[in-house]
């Protein structure tokens, strides 16, 4: 780990000199400061980073940085961040939540082709973690719907992961059962009735899974159950259903406050270094899946690169899909008060 710590500081201080050769920018006389608001199963992916960026940064010639990290369900840090909290920069679970700040007024329009891949430098895709030997039997959604079956997800209200979730599950509904509305909400409420808690964020979910006992079944993001896997070695197994999506976390400055802060340079900084290859590698190495396709092949024995995965398209992207599903009084509100 030593070892790649190094080479990846080295890719990034190559990266802020490119950054900052062309703007002179080392913020004279000032403390500096970077704010990332992210969501919950990022903790561990930022610390690492933030540490290795600031050295990179302090060893370009720039002034002495500290980073903050706040996590939380993504669309509640969204909208912290529209109410008040100065985040430079946010690292969140799906797009819809950075357009959320932006109708807010704080990122400008076209953000998203501001990064390579549509500003999401990793993506993951949802599975299932059970409790080792599997003792309810689940391999796929409509296990999830049976009786006697408890699930554990975060609430689609306040996460981002919660609906990838919930998507996940109705495109399944929508390609077994024919596509009918009707069929849809039934199959999908059938999930939710076995839902023994709904927490704010990913990272809670998997307290009440692991730590608490809670459930036969999470519902999580793949780099999640990996990550428990890793630290819970022989104690839970992962199952991959055979429907699943493509979840892209998407990042982005924060206009408003970078302007204000004159912290511009370094928070573009700060999420182009999350392009550079060995932060991709970083990046998988906390199962998060590369979004460059060439270092994703050299984690091929890492991923199931077979899951068969639909993606935000399919729901006419998430302009059409936070409206109909997620808004209040949408169809995730029916069917739950139902």
């Amino acid at each position: 780990m030593k070892k790649n710590r190094v080479v990846l500081l080295e890719a990034l201080l190559l990266v802020l000199a490119l950054c900052l050769g062309g703007c002179g920018g080392k913020e004279e006389g000032k403390t500096l400061s970077l704010t990332n608001v992210s969501y919950d199963p990022t903790r561990e992916l930022y610390t690492e980073y933030n540490a290795l960026f600031t050295a990179g940064w302090e060893k370009t010639g720039g002034k002495p940085l500290t980073i903050t990290q706040s996590h939380g369900g993504s669309g509640s840090q969204a909208i912290s961040v529209s109410q008040g909290l100065e985040a430079d920069v946010v690292t969140l679970a799906l797009e819809a939540d950075i357009r959320a700040i932006e109708k807010a007024g704080l990122i400008r329009e076209g953000w998203r082709g501001e990064l390579p891949k549509d500003s999401a430098p990793y993506t993951s895709t949802i599975v299932f973690l059970v409790r080792r030997g599997n003792p309810k039997g689940i391999l796929d959604w409509p296990d999830l719907a049976r009786e006697g079956v408890g699930v554990i997800t975060p609430n689609p209200k306040t996460s981002g992961g919660a609906r990838w979730n919930f998507l996940a599950a109705w495109a399944y509904a929508q390609e077994t059962l024919g596509g009918g509305e009707e069929a849809c909400r039934d199959f999908v409420g059938a999930i939710f009735r076995n839902v023994l808690v709904l927490d704010s964020g990913a990272r809670g979910s998997t307290t009440s899974f692991v730590e608490n006992g809670q459930g036969d079944v999470l519902i999580a993001w793949e780099n999640e159950a990996m990550l428990t896997l890793q630290q819970h070695p022989g104690e839970y197994e992962m199952v991959a259903p055979s429907i699943s999506i493509l979840c892209q976390p998407s990042v982005a400055v924060v206009d408003e406050v970078v302007d204000k802060r004159g912290t511009r340079e370094m928070a573009t900084a700060y999420l182009e270094g999350l392009y550079a290859p060995e932060t991709q590698r970083l990046v998988a190495r906390y199962f998060y899946r590369p979004s460059d396709p060439d270092i994703l092949q050299e984690f091929a024995d890492s991923f199931d690169l077979s899951i068969r995965m639909t993606n935000i398209d399919h729901f006419g992207g998430w302009g059409q899909a936070q409206q109909r599903f997620f808004a209040d009084g949408g169809v995730f509100d029916q069917i739950y008060e139902k």
